[in-house]
């Protein structure tokens, strides 16, 4: 459970990212702007990407 603005951020862009490439039909461009939000936001967060 998101705990503040920042998680919640984050877990609506994951799963926002997942959706988009399991439908794989998405702007190659948009996918790329989550991503590099998504990295930001774990690295606000101290969260080490996998």
């Amino acid at each position: 459970m998101p705990v503040n603005q920042m998680e919640t951020n984050l877990q609506a862009i994951t799963t926002t990212i997942a959706y988009l490439e399991k439908n794989g039909s998405c702007d190659q461009e948009l996918l790329l702007k989550l991503k590099e939000e998504r990295d930001r936001l774990l690295r606000e967060l101290n969260v080490p990407r996998l």
